[in-house]
């Protein structure tokens, strides 16, 4: 699916304020954490990145959230491009500081990703 510039704006948005970009020690993941009345809100984002995961709901600490994780083709083929061209450091310098160092530490990851996906013909 493509995004609009709205889509574009609601996700980096989301992930600059209230995500979390890491990884497994193996591979790069982006994860977004929040109370389960933003339910919709997780659903709106799987439906623009269909390989994403919603995990939950969980209740821990008195506190009820969802986790959605984009990993993967999903992550490297969908998100990564909107992040790399939006998420600067003028517009968040701790945010783009995360994502830049995720990127780094898992630059095999993503360049293996994304010949795979050139190669299948999807980037």
């Amino acid at each position: 699916m493509a995004l609009s510039d709205f889509d574009r704006g609601v996700v980096v948005g989301l992930l600059v304020g209230e995500g979390s970009f890491g990884g497994d020690g193996k591979q790069p993941q982006v994860t977004l954490r929040m109370h389960t009345r933003h339910e919709a809100l997780f659903r709106w984002l799987l439906e623009r990145f269909p390989g994403s995961r919603l995990y939950g709901p969980y209740t821990h600490g008195g506190r009820s959230y969802y986790q959605w994780m984009a990993r993967g083709r999903t992550l490297v083929v969908d998100l990564l491009p909107l992040l790399e061209e939006e998420l600067t450091p003028a517009l968040d310098a701790h945010a783009a500081e995360r994502f830049n160092a995720m990127v780094e530490r898992y630059a095999g990851f993503i360049a293996r990703e994304r010949a795979r996906s050139e190669l299948a013909g999807e980037a």
